[in-house]
């Protein structure tokens, strides 16, 4: 059973911590869950503290039984029941046991218990296995896509050029 509880400022310096080893260093990782094609972190304090102002946003801590925090996510109100979620993380040493899915249901029932009637999120268009992974949960591609934020060294740098994300939507 995964709970989810809003993280407090206390809990920023590990939610970066495990924010960056999960999306950035494939040690004791499978391949599709490693976010390689951006080198470097994947978020500082700044940019969590910038996320966070944001009107909406709440970042949640996914707590398992004995209150162990096992992975986070970032959920960010938006109007008319669209919700926008980022920054899903599970810890690598937990990975392969339905965590994922375990957490991303959470933050659904979490949005759908606030209001939301749809999520939306953004992934890497080259990340096709982790596309197909949401696919399987409901999520398809709307369409639209966003550029990936070239020159901007707080979001990681690029090891290939021609990145952008493509936005995927669940209905709620």
């Amino acid at each position: 059973m995964i709970q989810l509880v809003e993280a407090l400022p206390t809990d920023h310096d590990a939610i970066i911590a495990l924010t960056n080893r999960a999306y950035r260093q494939a040690e004791g990782q499978t391949d599709w869950k490693v976010e390689d094609l951006v080198a470097g972190q994947r978020i500082d304090a700044s940019l969590l503290a910038d996320d966070l102002a944001q009107p909406g946003a709440v970042l949640l801590i996914a707590r398992d039984a004995v209150g162990e925090h096992v992975g986070h996510v970032r959920l960010d109100a938006g109007e008319g029941g669209a919700w926008y979620l980022s920054m899903l993380t599970v810890r690598p040493d937990r990975q392969d046991g339905g965590l994922g899915r375990a957490v991303l249901e959470a933050a659904e029932d979490y949005a759908r218990a606030h209001g939301a009637r749809r999520m939306q999120m953004s992934v890497l268009h080259a990340r096709e296995a982790l596309i197909a992974w949401y696919g399987r949960r409901g999520y398809g591609k709307t369409g639209e896509t966003k550029p990936f934020p070239y020159g901007d060294a707080r979001f990681g740098t690029p090891t290939r050029e021609g990145l952008y994300f493509e936005v995927l939507e669940k209905a709620l």
